[in-house]
């Protein structure tokens, strides 16, 4: 489906929204770039639907993807500069999703800033939400679908470059194997230390593979070489943090450049947090190698690692 104005492209979210297997909270999105366009509503992944259900979080996430992140895991293209459209303002995690799958403009339908759930939750949007995409340069706006109009919120100055203090680092490899990621994965701890890190093995278009590595890090936009914003790091608003696990980087990296990971080559050097292997399972990933079994940034990352091994969601070695 292909959309050539952003008024299409919300309609197209509108139109679904209703499906949303969500009780009370049913979002919708569409991403469109110039070859592509999809729309999701936030779900809960059949495999964690079936093992427990939609009403048990999975350690101290909730079992769905957004559907923001939906469309970014489904694109099945590259989403570097593309546009989405969202029925409702958007969560702080996903906002560190939407920018480091290289998402440019983001629209949201008037209508979502009226709803009980957004007056309820509107100060970690004004805060959080809206400080990442700032500091990444992605614009936002509000968006009239009747009168087709639309309101800047945050407009990013054309051309603007954003750096990266911790670039993901990608290595071109022969066949995947486990003896080449046994040996990127013994590089990687002399190279990160006691840094949490995470490799994936993926394929392009062509069938060319590589090695992606990536390490725990500040959103795009941020830096630690800034007092402030180091600040703004180290200090956590309730769930929501300035700083991007490396599972999902890796995750919205793939998205990014048109990459899809390699079955059975996914790593992580401790337990990812649960919202991380929920996103795991959104992304179709059946497996993933821990390097400390016992180690996690919290104990729910522990938890929901027994919940989705006793239930076969996720395989871990």
């Amino acid at each position: 489906m292909f959309f050539d104005t952003p008024f299409a492209a919300m309609q197209a979210a509108v139109d679904i929204v209703d499906k949303s297997p969500h009780p009370t909270n049913k979002i919708a999105a569409t991403l469109y770039g110039l070859h592509f366009g999809l729309s999701r509503t936030n779900y809960w992944p059949e495999p964690i639907a079936e093992a427990f259900g939609t009403t048990q979080d999975v350690g101290n996430s909730s079992g769905t993807v957004h559907a923001e992140t939906a469309c970014i895991l489904k694109a099945g293209t590259a989403t570097e500069g593309s546009i989405l459209c969202i029925t409702d303002p958007f969560c702080p995690n996903c906002a560190k999703n939407i920018v480091e799958a290289g998402v440019k403009k983001i629209y949201i339908d008037h209508k979502g800033f009226d709803k009980d759930f957004f007056q309820r939750r509107s100060g970690h949007f004004h805060s959080m939400s809206m400080q990442v995409c700032e500091k990444a340069g992605v614009s936002v706006f509000e968006l009239w679908r009747k009168d087709e109009r639309v309101v800047p919120i945050f407009e990013s100055a054309p051309g603007r470059f954003i750096s990266e203090d911790s670039p993901i680092y990608k290595e071109p490899i022969e066949t995947p194997s486990d003896s080449i990621l046994n040996d990127i994965i013994a590089s990687s701890f002399h190279l990160h230390q006691k840094r949490k890190f995470a490799i994936v093995f993926a394929t392009d278009v062509s069938g060319k593979h590589f090695s992606l590595t990536a390490r725990g890090h500040a959103v795009t936009g941020f830096t630690m070489e800034d007092p402030e914003d180091v600040k703004l790091i180290e200090t956590p608003q309730t769930k929501y943090s300035y700083f991007q696990e490396p599972v999902n980087r890796l995750l919205m990296y793939m998205a990014r450049h048109g990459l899809k990971p390699v079955e059975g080559f996914f790593f992580c050097s401790q337990v990812p947090t649960s919202r991380e292997q929920v996103n795991l399972v959104g992304a179709g990933i059946k497996r993933i190698t821990i390097g400390d079994i016992r180690k996690s940034r919290d104990s729910q990352g522990l938890a929901a690692m027994r919940q989705l091994g006793s239930a076969k969601v996720l395989k871990y070695v």
